[in-house]
């Protein structure tokens, strides 16, 4: 099991910043890939970004720019920082991370972070 706790989230005006944090505890070994996803009211979920095991990143076309993925692996803890947010960004963050053991993949999800983005 993996064990998400994020935080970092709040209210905003608009063109100004954030970082979020999700830190990670249980078995980190078999995490392969960790991120954050969105869920604005009324639309479906999506992703924002995410980092391998490896290192690679990967941003929605929506950040891109604006958003950094990064992690910590003495802290098994990843940062979102946003910047230039948008009232577009407001949304419910989800931090997640892909586990595989064996032939065994799962899905972890923390309990979300609310972004308010607003003047």
């Amino acid at each position: 099991q993996v064990h998400l706790v994020e935080s970092g989230g709040g209210l905003v005006q608009p063109g100004g910043s954030l970082r979020l944090s999700c830190a990670a505890s249980g078995s980190i070994h078999t995490i392969r890939v960790m991120g954050w996803y969105r869920q604005a009211p009324g639309k479906q979920r999506e992703l924002v970004a995410t980092i391998t095991e490896g290192g690679s990143i990967l941003y929605a076309d929506s950040v891109k720019d604006r958003f950094t993925l990064s992690r910590d692996d003495a802290k098994n803890t990843v940062y979102l920082q946003m910047n230039r947010l948008s009232t577009e960004d407001t949304a419910v963050y989800y931090c997640n991370a892909w586990t595989t053991v064996i032939d065994e993949e799962n899905d972890w999800w923390g309990q979300g972070t609310q972004v308010t983005v607003s003047s």
